[in-house]
């Protein structure tokens, strides 16, 4: 099957509170503008050199989140279009987007990584990093960052118990900063977490921001 098939087999499985983010990285533009022909318009990069490049290239109207680790000294090439980055893990990488976004006089949308999963590898914030961020000073002065909720990666594992016990961890985190820090933020909304292989378990555990791509794009191209 090709693209827009693909696309539509995984949309008619996604509620439609659920938003879909197509990850289009390694791909190439006709594969993107297969899905964008066929209506959608959420897609994921976790390389800032290629956001930017397919940003130039592709339709105007796209909505690109950065899914993957950011560095700081990459936030200026992605400042002035980002419709969102899921993968803001320290005060430090924060405060760079904060002062990017105020020079091209943006507010952008920033989901706070918090670390669920066993692997060292994972990127992330500890649940007490987390909330020494969002309670510091710091934080509380930045005018151009606007955080839309949580995102958090389970670990890559058969173990379909653990992965869902990851995913509900994140979710009581992020009920509990919805009750207290950001109770009076309605745009304090998302929680992302769940790919190709266990959006599902995700979005039965509270996942309202899934990212897929090899079930919509084939497997990756390196």
């Amino acid at each position: 099957m090709g693209v827009a098939e693909n696309l539509q087999g995984i949309k008619e499985k996604v509620p439609a509170h659920v938003t879909l983010v197509a990850v289009s990285k390694t791909k190439p533009d006709e594969d993107i503008m297969e899905a964008y022909q066929a209506g959608h318009r959420d897609f994921g990069e976790n390389k800032v050199q290629d956001l930017a490049a397919k940003q130039e290239r592709l339709p105007a109207d796209i909505r690109w989140h950065m899914i993957g680790h950011l560095q700081s000294n990459k936030v200026k090439y992605l400042a002035s279009f980002v419709h969102i980055l899921h993968g803001v893990d320290s005060l430090k990488l924060l405060s760079v987007v904060n002062r990017e976004a105020e020079k091209v006089n943006r507010v952008i949308d920033c989901l706070l990584q918090v670390r669920i999963a066993l692997e060292e590898t994972k990127f992330g914030l500890s649940e007490e990093d987390l909330m020494l961020l969002i309670r510091s000073d710091t934080f509380r002065e930045m005018k151009h960052i606007r955080i839309r909720g949580l995102m958090g990666m389970a670990t890559y594992t058969e173990n379909s118990k653990q992965i869902r016990e990851e995913f509900r961890h994140l979710k009581r985190i992020f009920d509990k900063l919805k009750d207290s820090d950001f109770k009076n933020q309605d745009s304090f909304d998302q929680l992302s977490c769940g790919m190709s292989g266990d959006y599902a378990l995700a979005i039965e555990e509270g996942s309202n921001l899934v990212r897929i791509g090899s079930l919509i794009f084939g497997s990756r191209n390196y």
